[in-house]
């Protein structure tokens, strides 16, 4: 058996298994090693934060029953993307295209901060009170649909190999959890690891109120993308540690800690000031 088909065949497993070990070993490191105070307990923002996870697991699978392994293997079966028709190690092929898609998926981050009415959505990540392990895994359905078509498309013009799609899933969930995790690490090894990954620290600052803050620093996995265009932002204003998580205009909203609070933020909440291009300094730039 090829990793291709091993990855076909078992990828709900994997991905489970990886997604379970993680998450275990996160919630624990932020149990030892808590880098902020906790605004709500975690029985309240787990239940809503988790209940919104299984919800877009059942959605998605619903809705797209293949996922998005089984379509990378439909896509080389009838050589779909560049990968599929250029003669490659299989090992070059699964680097290449997990960076590319990590690329990708870094676009969208900015994508859905530019675009008002995809910000309406993205909001619902970060209107978390609190920022921990299940922040990362915080998304509204709307664009969880959205992100799985997108990395359809990623994936058909690409060309890349169901292995490279499975590693890509397990590293996006994994780093998403590490660098909204709740953890402090020495500033060395912060300083060391964001050389190629984005920390707790990096991430954080994009989670601020602040829409200058929050408009930096969109890497999930790779920091190289925010270095290389300009996005990058070391520090926020304020310390790591009182520093104020969410969006303006939903402070202290319940709506922010339900799970039917959080479906219906988008249609309740404009999130003014946020997108690209719509803050406060394109007011003062047009003046």
């Amino acid at each position: 058996m090829t990793f291709n088909e091993y990855a076909l065949a078992h990828e709900p497993t994997i991905r489970l298994v990886a997604f379970g070990a993680v998450f275990a070993l996160m919630a624990c490191w932020e149990v030892a090693a808590p880098r902020r105070a906790r605004l709500h307990t975690r029985a309240k923002r787990w239940t809503a934060n988790l209940g919104l996870v299984a919800l877009n697991t059942v959605l998605l699978r619903l809705l797209f029953p293949l996922a998005a392994v089984g379509f990378a293997a439909y896509a080389a079966k009838h050589d779909w993307g560049l990968l599929n028709n250029i003669d490659l190690p299989g090992w070059l092929a699964v680097v290449l295209a997990v960076v590319a898609m990590d690329f990708a998926i870094w676009l969208q981050h900015v994508m859905v901060h530019a675009v008002p009415v995809l910000w309406r959505l993205h909001q619902v990540h970060h209107a978390d009170p609190d920022y921990d392990v299940t922040t990362g895994a915080r998304f509204h359905p709307l664009e969880i649909i959205l992100s799985m078509l997108i990395k359809f498309a990623v994936i058909a013009v690409l060309g890349a190999p169901a292995a490279a799609v499975l590693v890509f899933e397990v590293l996006l969930n994994a780093t998403a959890m590490f660098n909204h995790g709740n953890i402090r690490l020495p500033a060395g090894v912060d300083g060391g690891l964001r050389l190629l990954l984005v920390t707790p620290d990096m991430h954080r600052v994009h989670h601020s109120i602040d829409h200058a803050e929050a408009n930096s620093n969109f890497g999930f996995n790779l920091s190289i993308w925010d270095r290389l265009f300009g996005t990058y932002r070391p520090a926020a204003r304020l310390p790591q540690e009182s520093m104020e998580i969410g969006v303006a205009g939903l402070t202290g909203d319940p709506r922010c800690v339900s799970l039917g609070g959080m479906l219906v933020i988008p249609f309740v909440n404009p999130g003014e000031g946020y997108a690209i291009g719509h803050g406060p300094e394109a007011s003062h730039e047009a003046r």
